[in-house]
């Protein structure tokens, strides 16, 4: 099961700053184990998607170039308090998480 996300939505005029804080290991696939000198398999976030009030704002597609326990940081105009922010990510081992928040 995936460790949950931190998200904090706030808005100024009409655009919302969304800042999500994703925990994953983010392996490559290109690492060996310390102990045991074996490749330690690939495990990143593949898919990432946000949404404001259902509606789509920002799709990505990642790959094991991004750091461990990734950070997001989007701008999104037309945005008002209570708006609700929802953001999801797929790995490549099919796990997946979402979070949400509502733009204060």
């Amino acid at each position: 099961m995936a460790e949950p996300m931190k998200i904090r939505a706030t808005v100024t005029g009409d655009t919302a700053d969304i800042k999500v804080l994703m925990n994953h290991p983010m392996e490559t696939g290109q690492r060996k184990d310390p102990k045991t000198g074996q490749l330690i398999p690939a495990h990143f976030i593949s898919e990432v998607t946000a949404t404001l009030n259902g509606k789509t704002v920002m799709e990505a597609e990642w790959s094991g170039a991004i750091s461990k326990n990734p950070y997001l940081g989007i701008k999104v105009k037309g945005a008002k308090a209570g708006d609700k922010v929802t953001v999801t990510w797929k790995d490549n081992t099919g796990e997946s998480n979402t979070a949400d928040a509502t733009v204060s």
